[in-house]
């Protein structure tokens, strides 16, 4: 345990955007689940879905939770998967 009092502050802080920063990300990784899986069954929400999780990745990288080039390559890798899924349907 910190005996200085700015780190010990700093400790509080830490803590709290951690478990702001986990929220974000928790809800980042479930929206891109449901966006991929909602492509895979060929569900009529798929469009709205992958938008969402375009729309999380954006506010994560906005919000310094994720960086922006990683927020770059997931929206790619998000997109590119999309589109495999509706390519292998059509």
């Amino acid at each position: 345990m910190a005996n200085i009092k700015s780190q010990i502050k700093r400790n509080r802080q830490n803590e709290k955007r951690r478990l702001a920063n986990k929220s974000v990300r928790s809800e980042l990784r479930t929206r891109v689940k449901s966006a991929v899986a909602a492509a895979e069954t060929g569900a009529e929400n798929a469009e709205a879905a992958a938008s969402i999780a375009m729309k999380r990745i954006d506010k994560a990288a906005n919000k310094g939770v994720i960086h922006k080039n990683a927020a770059a390559r997931r929206k790619s890798r998000l997109a590119k998967r999309l589109n495999a899924t509706a390519a292998a349907e059509a």
